[in-house]
C-alpha cells in the first residue's frame, strides 16, 4: 500500500511539473502529459463534487426523517 501511494504521489508531482513546463513551450510529449494530468484532475474534482452533493442529500434526508 505504501509503495502504491509513493508511485501515485510521484506521478502527480511529475504531472504538475509537466503542466508548468508545457505552459513554457515544452516539447509535444510534455504537452500530452500536461493534458492528461489536467483531465485526471478535472475528473477527480467532478467526483468530489458529486460525492459532496450525495452526502448533503443523504444528511438532509436523514435529518427530515426520510429514509433511502
Amino acid at each position: 500500500m505504501g509503495v502504491a501511494l509513493v508511485i501515485v504521489l510521484l506521478l502527480a508531482v511529475g504531472g504538475c511539473g509537466c503542466v508548468v513546463w508545457a505552459e513554457r513551450s515544452g516539447p509535444a510529449w510534455v504537452r500530452g502529459v500536461s493534458r492528461a494530468t489536467l483531465a485526471v484532475g478535472e475528473m477527480v474534482r467532478r467526483d468530489a463534487r458529486r460525492r459532496r452533493a450525495e452526502d448533503r442529500r443523504r444528511i438532509s434526508n436523514t435529518a427530515s426523517g426520510d429514509s433511502d
